[in-house]
């Protein structure tokens, strides 16, 4: 407690004529509201919240909460657009990368989904079994876009295609060739670049598809069980709010004059 009242996340407790600190139940609701502050935001969020709110900051607390109310929105956000993609390959199956011609020399029409598999079923390979390369524009051409569109959302972080030995220009493999297919069905879903880059870096990070699924159902029982934390936290703090004296509101000026000079 002792520890807790120096560090700025406990009001000041009175003392008795033995030099003892007298804690009080508001005290103990201010305890309760920092704990519960910790479980939500974290350590440091939980501590920035409650040192203004001790220090009287109570709008500075209230934003510091939005704040993190607005964090979860985003994380909801992305676990949605995840969602979306997960389903986009459970219907549509993984992509093969084979077109109506030689996709290696740019001759040729859309790829196409199938059932074939390389990492995560996405093969990247042609009726020869060689792996597949793609150029910029090939790949512009196949998913509908325009190649500015591609290097824009390499920009942005969507999308990390490799380059070609000797030239420098940019090779797109079966998983990139995948990823400006994902990227562009979110991006007609309205999400942001920003949140599309979010998504494809973690299905990338995950490898694959069956990895991310996992990965998506632990992280919305973590949200879920960070909103209820919030929720906990809202509570204990309006408890505390509850055990504070009213402030003194500000000296009014009599009606038809001016407020007093001080003496």
């Amino acid at each position: 407690m002792r520890t807790y009242e120096r560090d700025g996340l406990l009001p000041a407790a009175a003392r008795t004529e033995g030099g003892h600190r007298r804690y009080t139940e508001r005290h103990a609701a201010a305890l309760r509201a920092y704990r519960a502050l910790v479980a939500a935001y974290g350590h440091t969020g939980g501590a920035e919240v409650m040192r203004a709110v001790v220090a009287g900051r109570v709008d500075e607390a209230l934003a510091a909460v939005d704040r993190g109310h607005a964090e979860l929105l985003r994380d909801r956000g992305a676990l949605d657009a995840v969602g979306e993609v997960l389903e986009r390959v459970r219907k549509k199956g993984p992509w093969s990368g084979r077109g109506g011609g030689d996709a290696r020399e740019g001759r040729g029409g859309r790829g196409e989904w199938t059932g074939g598999g390389g990492r995560d079923g996405w093969s990247g390979r042609g009726s020869g079994g060689d792996a597949r390369v793609f150029s910029v524009g090939e790949v512009a051409r196949r998913i509908g876009v325009s190649a500015a569109t591609l290097r824009a959302w390499e920009e942005a972080g969507v999308l990390v295609p490799g380059r070609r030995g000797g030239t420098g220009h940019r090779a797109y493999g079966s998983d990139d060739v995948r990823d400006a297919e994902l990227a562009h069905f979110l991006r007609r879903g309205r999400y942001s670049l920003e949140l599309v880059a979010t998504v494809l870096r973690q299905l990338r990070e995950a490898g694959g598809a069956p990895a991310l699924a996992a990965a998506h159902a632990d992280w919305r029982r973590r949200v879920t069980a960070r909103g209820l934390a919030m929720l906990t936290a809202s509570a204990r703090l309006s408890e505390y709010l509850a055990e504070v004296p009213p402030a003194d509101p500000p000296e009014r000026p009599p009606a038809g004059g001016h407020a007093t000079e001080p003496a």
